[in-house]
């Protein structure tokens, strides 16, 4: 898609408003990974400006991910730390030229193989994470610490564990701040000041709420007053644009030899890739004039920004779900806005880091945990339990195994690589869980060959598995225009989720578009999808 200024009363406000919901994420989601501020807002720069440019998703918008926060903390903890940026860098370039060439090898379609729910149990497990890192912050306690929940109990001699540490010494001011902000972004994402003000995302009434009231304690003198740096965002400040570039760090590039180092690359590589692909999938159906992304050139783009990001301190990059549903929402036509949001961000960068400075860590705490608990509330293990064991099974052996290895460590080499493993082995689950169904009844997938005009029948085998999804996909999404469509399930005894959403998509999106004739047989009354006879656009 090229830039194009056509819509630029639409695309600069939308912009606003992404710029307004990214600023206190980019810095949040930086310190939750163990990195500096600046290099959370290095990876919104670039993933605006370069990912914007680059990639031909009109409205996606892309930057540094929550979900990433976790493996990115555990991935600096393990190559030395803080200290050893540079060597972090160096997995950050890597995956981004893992992403280039995942992309020049056309493997886009690659999240189509993996079934939902093992994504959705990698989301939840993420949540959890997230929230179990904030909680020292909430209470003052902003040392870097291991986190496993197995050191639980304080041996004779030993340390306290991260979440037991500030129990021993609150923070008052912090944690006054920190369930405040809570509660009103709680409280204005329900309140009539939000129908006034929608485009006034609630992490930024809670940071400028956290600024201003301990602004006015230290004016007031209080004890409760946050004055320490360990408690506040520390921007570098510079005099000169000289001093602003020597601001960014470079890789050790004798990182590139190092094996951690090449392993966290493909880790990040391939997470990032899920998450970006997901959130592309989730945008494409947002978009109001229903264009698609070509996910292999998104790939791409992603991996340039990267690749760039790592070269000069940012932290990985992923097409992000939350920014770019607010882009959408605000109006936004094409990738403009998105570049114009890393712009406002690169403004505020130079010219104001001193009220970013301003910024409780306890403020951005209370964000991430917000954050964690739209990933990991309840409602998502209630909707997988009712959803069946087919999809309950892999969703909840992904959550275990990922809390297991990166919270309770409980094998300790493994610490900071449960994501990867977890996702591995809820595919395994999920496939075990597949060939049990399936040991009675052989799988087939047919549709008759078909010229202009003729009827396309697709009859469903015995068992149909989150396996036949791309296939089916791609067959779908092929379908002719005016063609009459006949999806024969009569013989049917299971249908996965993701092949069940995929039909429903079908009809509620493509069938309309292509001005198609569908009839839907044999379909049981517990999927919850029309037995229609004939439906068909009214165009």
């Amino acid at each position: 898609m090229k830039l194009t200024t056509k819509h630029l009363k639409s695309d600069l406000p939308a912009g606003l408003v992404v710029f307004l919901v990214a600023l206190p994420l980019c810095i949040a989601i930086a310190v939750a990974s163990g990195a500096t501020p600046f290099s959370g807002l290095i990876a919104g720069i670039i993933g605006g400006i370069v990912v914007g440019s680059l990639s031909n998703s009109p409205l996606s918008v892309s930057g540094p991910a929550a979900g990433l926060a976790t493996l990115v903390s555990g991935a600096i903890i393990a190559l030395g730390g803080l200290e050893s940026y540079s060597l972090f860098l160096c997995a950050v370039v890597l995956a981004g030229l893992i992403q280039i060439a995942l992309g020049a090898l056309k493997l886009g379609g690659i999240a189509n193989y993996i079934p939902s729910s093992v994504i959705k149990g990698l989301l939840t497990s993420i949540g959890i994470l997230i929230i179990a890192k904030q909680i020292p912050h909430v209470f003052g306690r902003d040392k870097d610490e291991s986190g496993h929940l197995i050191d639980i109990i304080p041996f004779e001699g030993g340390d306290w564990h991260e979440l037991l540490v500030p129990l021993q010494k609150i923070e008052v001011g912090v944690v006054i701040i920190s369930l405040l902000a809570i509660i009103i972004m709680v409280l204005w994402d329900k309140s009539p000041l939000k129908k006034k003000l929608p485009y006034v995302p609630s992490a930024l009434v809670a940071v400028v709420f956290a600024i201003v009231l301990n602004q006015i304690w230290i004016a007031a003198g209080s004890n409760l007053q946050i004055v320490e740096e360990s408690h506040l965002i520390v921007l570098p400040i510079a005099k000169s644009a000289g001093e602003f570039f020597g601001f960014f760090t470079l890789p050790d590039l004798s990182g590139f030899a190092n094996g951690t180092v090449i392993m966290y690359g493909f880790i990040i590589a391939i997470i990032a890739s899920l998450e970006t692909l997901l959130s592309i999938e989730a945008i494409d159906n947002l978009d109001p004039e229903r264009r698609i992304t070509n996910t292999n050139r998104e790939l791409m783009a992603q991996g340039t920004g990267n690749a760039l990001s790592g070269l000069i301190g940012g932290l990985p990059i992923t097409s992000v779900i939350v920014r770019s549903s607010a882009n959408v929402n605000a109006g936004a036509k094409t990738k403009l806005s998105a570049i114009f949001h890393a712009t406002l961000l690169l403004v505020t960068v130079i010219l104001i880091p001193g009220i970013l400075n301003m910024i409780p860590k306890g403020a951005l705490a209370a964000i991430l945990i917000l954050t964690g608990w739209k990933l990991a509330k309840p409602s998502v293990f209630k909707g997988f339990w009712k959803a069946g064991k087919y999809q309950f099974i892999p969703f909840i052996v992904t959550v275990l195994v990922i809390i297991a290895v990166d919270l309770f460590a409980i094998i300790p080499a493994l610490s900071g690589k449960g994501l990867i493993i977890g996702v591995l082995a809820g595919i395994i689950a999920a496939i075990g869980a597949i060939l049990h169904g399936n040991l009675k009844n052989s799988y087939f997938f047919h549709s008759e060959k078909h010229h202009q005009g003729d009827t396309i029948t697709i009859k469903l085998s015995e068992e149909v598995s989150f396996l036949n999804k791309a296939a089916i996909r791609q067959t779908l999404d092929h379908m002719p225009e005016n063609a009459s469509v006949v999806i024969d399930a009569t013989n049917t005894r299971y249908i996965d989720y993701d092949v069940l959403e995929l039909i429903k998509e079908f009809r509620d999106i493509k069938v309309p578009l292509k001005n198609i004739k569908l009839e839907l047989i044999g379909f049981k009354e517990a999927y919850k999808i029309d037995n229609t006879q004939s439906v068909q656009s009214s165009h």
